[in-house]
């Protein structure tokens, strides 16, 4: 059910189409929030023009279509984001190795660790980088606002928290930096 408000959310940013669609969800959504894939989202895109949530406002070459956001799609986007959240079920492959580290060696248990550590670097980066990039864009409307930013800045800090509990727990083993 969540692609659905994923969409709305992604067409709230402006309209789009399914590969452009696509190309948001791998930057700004995938890795972080949501997973979705070019074969879930068309299917969905047709479910929501049939309940009018959005819109085709352009058809191009090749069938190539355009979507917008209604108001309707506003509407619903919109009381789902101001309704409480579901309990959510957890599937963290990451978080389920680091449950289980006990069952290495320390050093074995030190270099998953260090991966855990390096990546939570990568990501961290990696967002800065975007929130740079969209703190900068001054002619979007909604400016430091916009689509995102505020995740990513989540983001930012829990790749941030994580690269501290590495740290703690590569000391706990005895292989601290």
């Amino acid at each position: 059910m969540s692609l659905r408000f994923a969409v709305l959310g992604l067409l709230e940013d402006g309209p789009a189409s399914g590969y452009a669609l696509t190309m948001r969800f791998e930057r700004s959504l995938q890795r972080f929030a949501w997973t979705a894939r070019q074969s879930h989202l068309y299917p969905e895109l047709g479910r929501l023009a049939e309940d009018g949530l959005i819109e085709v406002v352009e058809e191009g070459a090749r069938g190539r279509r355009t979507y917008a956001i209604t108001e309707a799609g506003r509407a619903v986007l919109r009381a789902w984001l101001l309704s409480p959240a579901k309990p959510r079920a957890v599937r963290d492959e990451q978080a389920l190795r680091l449950c289980l580290i006990s069952a290495l060696e320390p050093g074995e248990a030190q270099e998953v660790v260090r991966r855990y550590q390096a990546e939570a670097e990568a990501i961290s980066a990696e967002l800065r980088a975007m929130a740079d990039a969209a703190d900068a864009d001054s002619e979007h409307p909604r400016g430091r606002l916009r689509f995102g930013r505020l995740a990513m800045e989540l983001g930012i800090r829990q790749s941030e928290a994580q690269r501290q509990w590495a740290e703690w727990a590569l000391d706990r083993l005895g292989g601290g930096a």
